[in-house]
């Protein structure tokens, strides 16, 4: 961690024997991500229960070069947390998935949905089997009857809207899979 760890008791008093547990699980978090910025732990007690024993809520603010990283185990929602031991892990047991999270993403090593590349159907030619797409950014993708999805071909109208995979044909750049979008095409 590049600045000191940031440890907050709200509605308690501070408590050593708390906080060396603090500091232990966040001692661990540079194993998971060694470009933490910096670490805020806000330990709380929001409401004061004499009958059913105090919930604790625990709060991880992490800061990583290009992103924030935010935890927060409410204790309203998890009667568990009545023991400060379970509230601490899960907080940080969330905060080291996010920072595995954020590793895998800087790496690259994160599968980016690809989103299908989109055009209009700007001539068809029913007899020839064939038909041409206008892409947003003026192409001309040609496609032939089998690439068109779910026997669609002969519902296409000019102006229909597609998404479609391009590759490189003989002739150049062509569709291999037509797939309609609107009622028809459920895209």
């Amino acid at each position: 961690m590049q600045l000191p760890l940031q440890i907050v008791f709200h509605n308690m008093n501070r408590s050593e024997t708390l906080e060396k547990k603090v500091l232990q699980k966040a001692s661990k978090l540079d194993e998971f991500c060694d470009h933490i910025m910096s670490c805020r732990v806000v330990v709380e007690v929001p409401h004061q229960h004499h009958e059913r024993g105090n919930l604790y809520q625990v709060r991880i603010d992490i800061t990583v070069p290009g992103d924030e990283i935010a935890v927060n185990r409410e204790a309203p929602e998890h009667t568990t947390y009545k023991e400060f031991a379970v509230a601490l892990r899960d907080a940080f047991d969330s905060a080291k998935r996010q920072l595995e999270d954020y590793v895998r993403r800087r790496r690259g090593l994160v599968k980016q949905r690809k989103i299908p590349a989109h055009a209009k159907v700007s001539k068809l030619f029913p007899k020839e089997d064939y038909g041409i797409l206008q892409t947003p950014d003026d192409r001309e993708i040609y496609f032939h009857r089998h690439s068109v999805l779910y026997d669609g071909f002969d519902k296409l109208q000019i102006g229909s809207e597609v998404t479609f995979a391009e590759e490189e044909g003989k002739k150049g750049p062509q569709a291999s899979t037509v797939k309609p979008v609107g009622r028809h095409g459920h895209l």
